[in-house]
């Protein structure tokens, strides 16, 4: 049974940083690519980052300007997604995903950038 599970979201000032973590179990973590997703209110879930099987490719919503960084551990079937300077536009509920089969959704963990 896949299971994900988003934690590390909470509420930030703008500007500040926050790291997102995904805990996966259920299926072979390394054979597959991982994303982050974010829905704000109102708004269609988009595609945050991405990252490789074996970690050694990602790729980034082009908005982001490198704000953001995601990286994975495989020994500990973990994926983490680093935000840095982080603002209201930012906002959101983030969700972990894993790229195999209809894809597979965590719970999602909200992140609150507000003054």
């Amino acid at each position: 049974q896949v299971q994900l599970v988003e934690s590390g979201g909470g509420l930030v000032q703008p500007g500040g940083s926050l790291r997102l973590s995904c805990a996966a179990s259920g299926f072979t973590f390394r054979r597959y690519a991982m994303n982050w997703y974010r829905q704000a209110p109102g708004k269609e879930r988009e595609l945050v980052a991405s990252i490789s099987g074996a970690g050694g490719s990602t790729s980034y919503a082009d908005y982001l300007k490198g704000r953001f960084t995601i990286s994975r551990d495989n020994a500990k079937n973990t994926v983490s997604l680093q935000m840095n300077s982080l603002k209201p536009a930012d906002t959101a509920v983030y969700y972990c995903n894993a790229q195999f089969g209809g894809g597979y959704w965590g719970q999602g963990t909200q992140v609150t950038v507000s003054s």
